[in-house]
């Protein structure tokens, strides 16, 4: 845009050969239209070149939105409503307020004005707003607009603190100085002065309610770059705070004025400018006002900003892994700023709660301000490298949070946490004793590791603070995720979870060695973000930090141990079939004594419930339940127990007991008809439907027996019909149809010849059908086997992945695997989740003659890990090398065509 004087000037003279108003405004909103065009393209152009400079950019905005309001009050004030005479009535102040206030605008943000007026609107007044209003609205900006007095804004700033911010940060862009002026003086003297401490409580308040909104946690998945934890609008609370106290204009001058050092400010700024490039690419990627960081998003805005694909990690990640970093350093800003200038203003706590309130004495080298923990002696502290683990000590032991002013001299002096503290036993002591002795170690890991204290003192921890991993599974990053897990762990210790973990309770109840756990949940993700396998990695790692930690060697053995093996277990219980003897015979070979199960038992289930709410269920909780049972039971009688036979006289026993009102012969009859698998892979819950299911069954009937399974959190759907080829996969077809999201099931053929196939389902928010909604879900299934819904054209429509989530990317991976089970070929297909996939890999093996005796399905967010227990047609595993080959190619071109088929 040209100079905007001389824009005006030039824009001037061409309006003022016409008379109609509408001619007028026309031409203004036309001229306009193109001088914006023309230099946001210029704004964007710089952006794309420099795409981390943001501060340069989001003052071009505001500068050219300035350039726009001034040139439409001009025409509105001298050309279609001139002022007849210079009476106060015709005065008007436009002036900017919110971000637009503050200079700070992102390529669609809102245009807040304040439209000022002596004493009530005028009719030219009135005349003046109105012809402006619709010029910028036609111009297709975004106003909000206010039309007050100076008596108004007073009034209205006391009783709503929104409006007072807006009228903290109003700044003038055009019309009478003096009406502008007069705001300001009244505002600082009449408002503003001796409210102070009420303007920091609400502004708290408020930010406490904002985190809450967004979930109160810094490192969600999808962050909300205005409104979350350590985003923009924590840097404008800070901006509101030191405006209304300091009465600054920048943030740069909290310097002077003693709140910040200089290296803080540096960082503050650094930050600040990084969350606004962020802002200013989603605005420009979506072409709208946008705050919500999303999954497709991040991926473009990394490639925007310059990031790269390195060996192990996406450029996403390494985005991502930057903003959780910068808004670390913004929480951590704003908060000692906060937190101390609510220690200025906050009342004294009255005298007898002092005289009364218990507190345990502090040690030497420590005092309480303002009922947070502060170090006596900056000096002496810092000439004691020790003393920055023993801060989190007492704070622990006392109960006090921690001031600002000790946080800052730690986060300042990270340099001093040298090797000689990393290897003195009395700091191994102290950091064990952070973990293990006062209930609540998460608190303490919290604050280490926003501080920078955590990766110092363990600087193999370094790499994995604020590393996000780009998948749906994953609520948190990496380090909050451990602390996440840490946490779980201690709620089982303090028995806060005893109905929903029953067994990890008992487990820690009964005694295991602490040191090793808690150790061995801080190692567990160490290894992440490196091209090679996180647990062979994070084992080595383990080996070198456990030692310092003063864990014995015995000790060191064993977290080393649990890190390397810690997705063992969950493999196991989620990947294998459970009911096959060799599952649980080969996980005892691995485990082998009942201490390391237990440890690892404890280690898996705080993972899991650490990726995030709803991430364990009653499934988890039964798999693992019944894994741990039947691994105790053959380290304990030896494995040769576990044995096939004895599953099947078991079964058949308890069958027995529970039709005991059925005529004998037909018991004998049902007991006969079934081969082993049967027996082995079902419970007798399940064993007693399919008894009544086959009962009378006629050769073309289809019978169907839907029940909600609380044990598995899912929809157990039986179904009993004559066997033929490929008739699992038409039943995972019709399922899919049906919108059922199959978790686990089982498929086993009869001797007479009659099919008897189990799913457990679930509905696409995880959870088990709704009684009122089974009728549907029955018909639709019963439509798709008769035929009547042809499953592969209906999945053209339907097996749609959302947009949001199709950024992630899984690579497929398939593996046969003749040594799991003692009769079948395990196939383990890990690939990218969607709906329909399951009915594509079962299609694809029944047109191979392959015969699926079982399927488990593992999903982890957006990809699945399905295994299929399966024999060829002949009832033998598939050994072949060949035939393997030629079964993946044909697997892996049903995934690329069924993935194409779901983006398109």
């Amino acid at each position: 845009m040209t100079a905007p004087a001389a824009f005006r000037a030039a824009l001037h003279a061409e309006l003022a050969v016409l008379q109609d108003s509408r001619e007028i405004r026309a031409l203004t909103v036309k001229r306009l239209t193109e001088a914006r065009r023309a230099a946001t393209a210029t704004i964007e152009a710089g952006f794309a070149k420099a795409p981390r400079a943001a501060r340069v950019v989001v003052r071009a905005y505001s500068d050219l939105t300035d350039a726009i309001v001034l040139a439409v009050l001009d025409v509105a004030t001298t050309l279609l409503h001139p002022v007849k005479s210079a009476s106060d009535g015709a005065r008007i102040a436009v002036l900017a307020v919110g971000g637009y206030g503050r200079a700070e605008m992102a390529p669609h943000s809102d245009v807040d004005l304040l439209l000022l007026t002596p004493w009530k609107v005028t009719p030219w007044a009135e005349s003046v707003i109105e012809s402006m209003l619709y010029m910028l609205w036609d111009l297709k900006l975004k106003v909000g607009h206010s039309c007050r007095t100076v008596k108004d804004c007073l009034r209205l700033g006391r009783e709503d603190y929104t409006i007072r911010t807006a009228l903290l940060e109003h700044r003038f862009i055009g019309g009478s100085q003096a009406l502008a002026d007069e705001l300001r003086s009244q505002l600082r003297t009449d408002l503003f002065r001796g409210t102070e401490a009420e303007f920091i409580e609400a502004k708290l308040a408020e930010r406490a309610e904002r985190h809450k909104r967004q979930g109160g946690m810094r490192y969600v998945l999808e962050p909300n770059v205005k409104e979350g934890k350590g985003g923009l609008r924590d840097l404008q609370a800070l901006y509101w705070i030191a405006k209304y106290i300091h009465q600054v204009e920048t943030a740069a001058d909290l310097v002077d004025r003693g709140v910040y050092t200089r290296e803080e400010y540096e960082t503050f700024a650094a930050a600040e400018e990084f969350l606004w490039a962020v802002r200013c690419h989603m605005h420009l990627i979506t072409g709208r006002a946008t705050d919500q960081l999303t999954f497709d998003m991040q991926v473009e805005v990394a490639r925007r900003m310059g990031y790269e694909d390195t060996a192990g990690r996406r450029a996403v990640e390494h985005f991502m892994q930057d903003y959780f970093r910068e808004a670390t350093k913004v929480g951590e800003l704003t908060r000692v700023f906060l937190t101390a200038l609510e220690a200025q203003h906050k009342k004294r706590a009255p005298m007898l709660e002092r005289i009364f309130r218990r507190r345990k004495k502090l040690k030497a080298g420590y005092r309480e301000t303002g009922n947070r923990l502060n170090v006596v002696d900056s000096k002496a502290f810092l000439e004691r490298p020790i003393a920055f683990l023993e801060l989190f000590e007492e704070a622990l032991r006392t109960g006090l949070l921690i001031h600002p002013d000790a946080m800052r001299l730690v986060a300042a002096n990270l340099d001093r946490i040298d090797d000689r503290l990393r290897e003195d036993r009395e700091g191994a002591r102290i950091f064990l004793d952070l973990l293990l002795k006062h209930g609540n170690p998460e608190r303490a890991l919290r604050r280490m590791n926003e501080l920078g204290v955590l990766a110092a003192y363990i600087p193999e921890f370094e790499p994995i603070v604020a590393m996000m991993q780009f998948n749906v599974y994953h609520h948190y990053t990496v380090d909050e995720h451990t602390i996440q897990c840490i946490s779980t762990l201690a709620q089982i210790e303090r028995g806060e979870l005893i109905e929903e973990l029953p067994l990890t309770t008992q487990i820690l109840k009964d005694g295991v060695n602490r040191r090793v756990l808690y150790v061995a949940l801080l190692m567990h993700d160490i290894g992440k973000g490196r091209p090679e396998d996180h647990s062979i990695l994070g084992a080595q790692i383990a080996r070198k930090v456990a030692p310092r930690l003063g864990l014995n060697p015995e000790e060191c053995e064993t977290v080393e141990w649990l890190v390397r093996s810690h997705l063992l277990m969950s493999d196991m219980a989620q990947k294998r079939d459970l009911s096959d003897p060799r599952t649980v015979r080969d996980f005892a070979k691995l485990v082998k004594t009942r201490k390391r199960l237990d440890l690892l038992t404890v280690l898996t289930v705080c993972d899991i419930r650490g990726v995030g709410p709803g991430t364990w269920n009653n499934w988890k909780a039964m798999l693992f339940r019944r894994l741990h049972a039947e691994t105790a039971l053959a380290l304990e009688t030896g494995l040769e127990a576990v044995n096939r036979e004895q599953r099947e006289d078991e079964a058949k026993k308890a069958l027995r007991e529970a039709l005991a009102d059925w005529d004998p012969r037909e018991v004998r009859q049902e007991l006969g008809r079934h081969y082993a698998p049967y027996w082995q892979g079902l419970s007798t819950e399940s064993h007693v439907i399919f008894a009544n299911l086959l009962s009378g069954l006629g050769e073309d009937e289809i019978r169907i027996d839907l029940h909600p399974d609380p044990d598995h959190d899912a929809t157990r759907a039986a179904f009993a019909l004559a066997d033929h080829p490929g008739i699992f996969a038409r039943m995972a077809g019709a399922l899919a149809l049906a919108g059922a999201n199959v978790v686990d099931a089982r498929t086993y053929t009869s001797k007479d010849g009659y099919a008897t196939d189990v799913f457990w389902v679930q509905d696409a928010d995880g959870h088990p059908y709704e009684a009122a909604r089974l009728p549907r879900l029955r018909e639709t299934i019963l439509r798709t086997l008769k035929g009547e819904l042809v499953a592969r054209e209906a999945f053209k429509d339907r097996d749609k992945v959302k947009k949001r989530e199709r950024e992630f990317r899984f690579p497929t991976h398939i593996m046969f695997d003749n040594e799991g089970s003692e009769i079948y070929t395990i196939i383990e297909v890990d690939t990218r989740d969607r709906p329909g996939l399951l009915y594509d890999l079962t299609r694809t093996m029944a047109a191979n003659n392959i015969y699926i005796a079982s399927a488990v399905i593992a999903t982890f967010g957006a990809q699945v890990v399905d295994s299929f227990y399966v024999k060829d047609m002949f009832g033998l595993k598939l050994h072949s090398k060949p035939r393997q080959d030629s079964l993946e190619k044909k697997l892996r071109a049903a995934i690329a065509e069924g993935a194409e088929r779901a983006r398109a």
